[in-house]
């Protein structure tokens, strides 16, 4: 009787095994699939593509199995995130990716962040994200960006002024997200209220970290958390809409009045709810990506003073001829070449998004291996940036890299390629130097652990303590 219990139990948990044993394998069934590792059913090799970037190095998830199983042939296959991935390397991948976006490949979002923003469930997330990027690229652009100058340089200066004056200690990271979410509210949301923007900074966290976790909705872990964060955030959002909807209708407010307004004047009879998730998608875009630049900037001018005292000499031959409070213009923005060049330099040591995926719409051919219809294609900015190929002395910091025509194409991708290239491109650009500026004109600074220096991807680059520095006012 114990054996028949004990095998009645038993029993479907071993067909359960053979069964995902089964379609795990069938996956890899195919012929002429590029070399790699299959790894465990349904978990595959997740555990370690995410032990590498929490250990500060997502590179070496590659790099190892480059050495591995193809030294020469640029693709790997292995299983993560519960699907069957090829994974590119170097200049002639990501050439192969940016190129055939929406033609072999599209975009491809895990489950997680589909369920935080169920309107991309509903819709097709493609279609709807091409839609939203032809609304809001010219709001994005040089010439329009221009307008935005002054509001940046405002915040700005308050910034500098009500969270780093006057201080002896403080950690960067947290100041950085707070600054450049403030100018995300602002500029998409005319959003200027100091508490009401400190209130909504929380719960984006909570988002941004639930949207790279295991999609499991139980009390207590990251994923619950980011799905009651999101449905925070969305009724705020909505909230500000419906309030903007009777602006525009009154004139009170037009399509220029800020991105929420020409949304709004642009795209058609559309509930509130797809609306509010949009608007949160650019608000997640404008605030945590060049948050980490900013921070790894910080970061890196306190590690290289010789690089800290040409950025601060640019910048006070900008500041010469200016009267005491006048401000800055875009011919200024325009000659921050050389702190700019520093900016793409620790783009390229820490990229602020380590990869993404795509997804195969047919079956196709890459390097002579077959890749079939449905698997998932990975590119790294990291192993990328890091190949002494296209950068020579990759762990050594040298903006001068970026001078003249700069690194080869498809070699510096921090903001991806192709007709996925970041919209925000431009405007990140902006505040990140506004930012500097601000920085070096009213600092010097050095951190209090000099020999800190580890990196934790989780799920994006950060200072594994935040970044903690002594300031000093600057002569």
């Amino acid at each position: 009787m114990y054996l028949t219990i004990i095998f009645l139990f038993i029993s479907p948990i071993l067909l359960s095994l053979l069964f995902l044993l089964r379609k795990h394998l069938s996956h890899f069934s195919y012929p002429n699939l590029p070399p790699g590792n299959a790894g465990f059913p349904f978990i595959g090799e997740s555990f370690s593509f995410l032990s590498a970037g929490r250990k500060g190095h997502p590179e070496k998830f590659i790099t190892d199995r480059v050495h591995r199983f193809s030294s020469s042939v640029g693709i790997f296959k292995t299983h993560i995130f519960g699907t069957p991935t090829a994974v590119v390397m170097g200049a002639s991948g990501n050439k192969f990716l940016f190129t055939n976006e929406n033609k072999l490949v599209v975009s491809w979002w895990p489950e997680s962040v589909k369920k935080i923003f169920p309107s991309t469930v509903k819709m097709n997330i493609n279609e709807g994200s091409k839609k939203l990027r032809t609304l809001v690229t010219p709001f994005l652009k040089p010439e329009a960006l221009r307008r935005y100058v002054g509001i940046m340089d405002e915040i700005a200066s308050r910034h500098f002024e009500t969270e780093w004056a006057n201080q002896d200690q403080l950690i960067v990271f947290p100041l950085t997200k707070k600054f450049t979410f403030s100018i995300a509210c602002r500029l998409l949301l005319s959003m200027d209220d100091p508490e009401r923007v400190r209130k909504l900074e929380e719960p984006f966290r909570m988002v941004i970290v639930g949207m790279f976790s295991v999609p499991i909705d139980l009390p207590g872990t990251r994923f619950s958390r980011a799905i009651k964060a999101s449905r925070l955030i969305r009724k705020e959002v909505i909230a500000i809409m419906r309030m903007r909807k009777e602006e525009l209708k009154a004139r009170k407010a037009s399509a220029e009045h800020d991105i929420l307004s020409h949304l709004l004047m642009s795209i058609g009879e559309t509930k509130d709810e797809d609306v509010a998730d949009k608007i949160i998608g650019l608000l997640v875009g404008g605030y945590d990506t060049a948050s980490i630049v900013c921070t790894f900037v910080v970061h890196y001018l306190a590690e290289y003073p010789h690089v800290y005292e040409h950025v601060l000499q640019e910048q006070k031959e900008i500041l010469k001829g200016k009267q005491e409070k006048e401000g800055l213009r875009w011919e200024d923005i325009e000659k921050m070449r050389f702190s700019w060049n520093v900016a793409c330099e620790v783009m390229r040591m820490v990229p602020p998004i380590s990869g993404t995926f795509r997804e195969a719409i047919d079956h196709f051919s890459f390097k002579g291996f077959y890749i079939p219809k449905g698997w998932k294609l990975y590119w790294s900015a990291n192993a990328t940036h890091k190949n002494p190929d296209y950068f020579p002395e990759p762990e050594k910091f040298e903006p001068n890299r970026f001078e003249g025509s700069g690194p080869r194409p498809y070699t510096y991708v921090p903001f991806g390629g192709g007709p996925k290239m970041c919209p925000g491109k431009e405007y990140a650009r902006l505040e990140i130097l506004i930012f500097i500026h601000h920085l070096v004109k009213r600092f010097k600074w050095e951190k209090v652990f000099p020999k800190e220096t580890k990196i934790v991807f989780d799920p994006l680059p950060v200072p594994a303590k935040g970044l903690p520095i002594r300031i000093f006012p600057q002569s």
